[in-house]
Order: structure tokens, then C-alpha cells, then sequence
């Protein structure tokens, strides 16, 4: 690990240098704030948002190129740590927010309502996610992870008064709020107990201690790990995952399912790495039934979903566990270096990440598309004749679901490929069977959406197509840009694998 022993607690003119990404949002955010209370004007208060996204993402690649390059890490004070795996993430989770802002403003045209805080709700909850991903510290991750979840609240419930299901989004948000505010309490007396017992909470410094094993250590890493599950929607932490995916505005859900979980995924995997939690027969025997249970029990429920998004959302708990059978490959030495099985396994979490989230940007992408706040195409049906209707839009989806369902030359193949390969470096056998099983069992349902799509274009009147204009332009082109990125990590995977490898290294 390069960087220095003593930690600064000041921060420096280098270490500002080093925050640009979250000082570009924290810009962007206040300037929408007060285009807002001169004078509401969507186009402008949303072309500022992704003006913004797209500088933080711009940055971000450029210091992680830089970071490669030179092989530094930088600690600025306890909270945050800026090295290549952290800026990798930040650029990630930039990108993301910037597909779905076009997506939103889409989505929110022909609301006949207050549409600008939208945008504002998610650069709030963007730059959350990016301070979860740079956090080494469980205070960081924690106002992280909370400026995040605020703001899906308000994402969730919105728009509570045009939407033709808005009691609907409203529920969704509470559902959110209740059950995030108990993960969070859960999270917190994890953080607690490993306080009490190591006087430490920079995840580091509690790694350290680890070898030590005492009772306390074991429970608080079980109880931090119940509270980022939650926000995984890993199995039995699962139940919300549905109906708030189906009850919120299609580009919240697709917030929540990209962004917000790789974010949560990224602090997760620096604090199993920099602890050895797997190490600890009790978290390792947790992490091992979660992982079983969430890739079996999301791909059983998704076989019978009538609902794109309940169906999609089901489908992100199997591929969450799908993530954990890669942890669970970790096999760190006992003097704290990394083993090439696990160097080979954490770069299958990056990658998997990486592709998951290109995969579920251009399927959620689609669905708003097709959406509006006015009326959404949520159900199956509702895309039955979608390749006679819109041939263009149709192959976008068929990619994504392609992918999710893990079918060659697509960067989901790729991503669970080296997943199996990982778990076999382990001997994971039994993991290895699962996730077979699993995969078998989706490839159905992505097929079933498939198939309604190629079906006669009976009726139609329920999916109204927006047409070619400057309004969908942007929409267009970055699911046009999203597509052609699948097949890029499926067909010609190596240039992204050798970034993913340097990235890891940081670690």
C-alpha cells in the first residue's frame, strides 16, 4: 500500500487538487441551486447538471490515468483516500449519473410541475456516492452513504402530484426512508462495537487489529455488512427492492440500481480487502449464505414478474450475489499481501461492476425512453411489437437484456466469466453450481422479454415512442453509446481488463 504513515489532517492545495471531481459537483450543485431561485428554467438548470457530471467524470479519468502512471495513492485527513481503484469508481459512478440525468429530462419534459430539483436531488445523491467510494473511514462512508440515501428519498417520491400513480412513489420513498434509516442504525452499532473495541474507525487501522480476533470484531463486521446487504438488496435485506423499484419514477429506480449500489459495492469491497472480514468464520459462513440464497431466491422471483422494472429489480439481487461469489475467492495471506487468486478475483468484482452497471444504465435507458412522468411503460405487455414499432430501440434492449443474461460477445458474458473463473482459482465448487443454476434460470426470463417484444404489434396504444427531436437527442446517443460499450467489453475485453488490473494494484 504506497501513501504515507502519518495521516494530514489539514487539507492542502495538492489534496484539493486531489478532490477536483467532488469539487466540480459541489460547484455544479450550488450554481443549479441558484439558477433555481432566479428563474426556473429546465433546459438550463438541466444542461448546468450535465455540464457538471460530465467535467467530474471528465477529471476523474484524467487523474486515474495520471494515478496509474505515477503508482500514488493520496490520504486526505482520515476520511478519504484518493488512489487509482477510488478514482476508477468516482468515474464510474460520474458516468452513470450523467446517462441517467439525460435520461431524466427526458423522462420529466411533460411534467406539469416543479421539474428542476430533480436534477439537483441527483447531483446531491451523485456526489454522495462519490464520497462512499474515496471513504476510508467509516464516518466518511457514512455521511456518504446518508447524503446519498436523502436525496433518493426525494428522487423516489418525485413527482408526487402529476404522476398518474403517485401515491405509488410516495410509498416507494417511505418504504426507503423506514428501511434505509434501520439499515443505517444497523450499520452504526457495527461501527460502534468495532469502536469500542479497537478505539479505531478508519477501516485500515481496524484491519490491523483483526488478527486479534475478539467476539465484538466478528459482530460489528456482521452488522456493517447486514447494513451495506440492505443496500445491495441481498438476500433477506431484499424485500424493498421491488416495490420501490416499481413504485418510483423509472429514472430513480434506475439511480438506485446503478449508482447507488456501486457505490455501497466499491466501500465494501476496501473494507472486506483491508480487514481479511473473510477471515472470521462467521462473516465468511454470512457472506457464503447470502450469496446462495440471493443469486437462487432473485432469479426464482423474477421468473413470474408482469413488471419490467419488478422484474429488473429481482434480477439485480441475483447479480449482487453474483458479486459476492467473487468476493468469496478472496484469499488474502496472513501477512496482509494479496495472492495472484485474489488479485485475478478482485479484478472480477471491478469488471463485474463495471459491466453491470453499463448493462443496467441501457436497460433502464430504454424504459424511459418509452416512459414519461405522464404515463409509464412499465409492464411487459407494454413492449409486446416493440421491434416492429421501433427496430433501433428494441435491439438497444435486447443487447442489455443479452448481456444481463450473460449470452457471448456481450460484456456480461465476460464479466461472469471471469466470476466462474475465480471461483474455480478458489475451489469454490458449490458457489461454481450456483451460479450455473442461477444463470440458467435467467436467461428464461430475459428471453420471455424478448419474445414479447418480436410478438405482432397487436395493440400498441399504451406505448407511445417520443419522437427524433433535440429533446431526445442526447437519450439517443448515449444508448447508442451504451449499447456499442457492451459489446466492446464482450468482444474486445483486454485494453479495459489491463485497467482493471493496474486499479486493483492500488488497493
Amino acid at each position: 500500500m504506497s501513501g504515507s504513515d502519518v495521516i494530514p489532517m489539514a487539507i492542502s492545495g495538492s489534496d484539493l487538487l486531489a478532490l477536483a471531481p467532488h469539487l466540480a459537483l459541489s460547484v455544479t450543485i450550488v450554481l443549479v441551486m441558484l439558477l433555481i431561485g432566479i428563474k426556473r428554467v429546465y433546459v438550463v438548470s438541466s444542461a448546468v447538471s450535465m455540464i457538471g457530471l460530465g467535467a467530474s467524470a471528465l477529471l476523474a479519468i484524467v487523474q486515474l490515468y495520471q494515478s496509474i502512471s505515477i503508482e500514488v495513492s493520496q490520504q486526505i485527513t482520515p476520511l478519504f483516500r484518493v488512489d487509482s481503484f477510488s478514482l476508477f469508481f468516482v468515474a464510474i459512478i460520474c458516468c452513470a449519473a450523467l446517462s441517467l440525468s439525460l435520461f431524466a429530462f427526458c423522462y420529466f419534459m411533460r411534467l406539469n410541475d416543479d421539474r428542476d430539483e430533480y436534477q439537483l436531488l441527483l447531483l446531491l445523491a451523485t456526489l454522495g456516492g462519490v464520497t462512499l467510494a474515496t471513504s476510508v473511514h467509516f464516518i466518511g462512508a457514512l455521511i456518504g452513504l446518508e447524503m446519498m440515501s436523502m436525496a433518493l428519498y426525494g428522487m423516489l417520491a418525485y413527482p408526487v402530484h402529476s404522476h398518474e400513480n403517485s401515491g405509488a412513489s410516495l410509498e416507494s420513498a417511505f418504504k426507503y426512508l423506514i428501511l434505509s434509516a434501520v439499515a443505517s442504525a444497523t450499520m452504526l452499532f457495527g461501527m460502534g462495537l468495532l469502536y469500542a473495541e479497537t478505539g479505531l474507525l478508519t477501516v485500515i487501522g481496524v484491519g490491523a487489529l483483526v488478527s486479534d480476533l475478539s467476539v465484538l470484531v466478528g459482530i460489528g463486521l456482521l452488522f456493517i455488512f447486514a447494513g451495506m446487504a440492505f443496500k445491495l438488496s441481498l438476500v433477506p435485506f431484499h424485500l424493498w427492492t421491488p416495490d420501490v423499484y416499481e413504485g418510483g419514477p423509472m429514472p430513480a429506480s434506475a439511480f438506485l440500481a446503478t449508482v447507488g449500489k456501486v457505490a455501497v459495492a466499491a466501500f465494501m469491497l476496501r473494507l472486506i480487502m483491508h480487514t481479511n472480514a473473510l477471515s472470521i468464520p462467521s462473516v465468511y459462513f454470512a457472506i457464503y449464505s447470502v450469496a446462495i440464497v440471493s443469486v437462487l431466491l432473485g432469479n426464482l422471483l423474477a421468473l413470474r414478474q408482469l413488471s419490467l422494472k419488478r422484474l429488473l429489480a429481482y434480477s439485480s439481487i441475483a447479480h449482487m450475489g453474483y458479486l459476492l461469489i467473487a468476493i468469496l475467492s478472496f484469499s488474502v495471506r496472513s501477512d496482509g499481501s494479496i495472492s495472484s487468486e485474489t488479485g485475478l478475483a478482485i479484478a472480477a468484482v471491478v469488471f463485474y461492476l463495471l459491466a453491470y452497471v453499463v448493462m443496467s444504465v441501457g436497460a433502464f435507458g430504454c424504459a424511459s425512453l418509452v416512459s414519461s412522468s405522464e404515463h409509464e411503460s412499465d409492464s411487459i405487455a407494454d413492449y409486446t411489437g416493440l421491434f416492429w414499432r421501433s427496430p433501433w430501440l428494441a435491439l438497444v434492449l435486447t443487447s442489455m437484456l443479452l448481456s444481463l443474461a450473460g449470452i457471448p460477445l456481450t460484456g456480461g458474458f465476460i464479466s461472469k466469466f471471469l466470476v466462474f473463473f475465480a471461483a474455480v482459482e478458489a475451489s469454490q465448487w458449490i458457489l461454481l453450481l450456483v451460479l450455473v443454476v442461477g444463470s440458467g434460470i435467467g436467461l428464461y426470463y430475459y428471453l420471455r422479454v424478448i419474445f414479447q417484444m418480436l410478438q405482432s404489434p397487436s395493440k400498441l396504444e399504451h406505448l407511445e415512442l417520443k419522437g427524433s427531436n433535440w429533446e431526445t437527442l442526447g437519450a439517443v446517443s448515449m444508448l447508442l453509446l451504451v449499447t456499442v460499450g457492451t459489446f466492446i467489453l464482450g468482444v474486445y475485453p483486454e485494453p479495459m481488463l489491463n485497467l482493471v488490473e493496474e486499479v486493483v494494484l492500488s488497493l
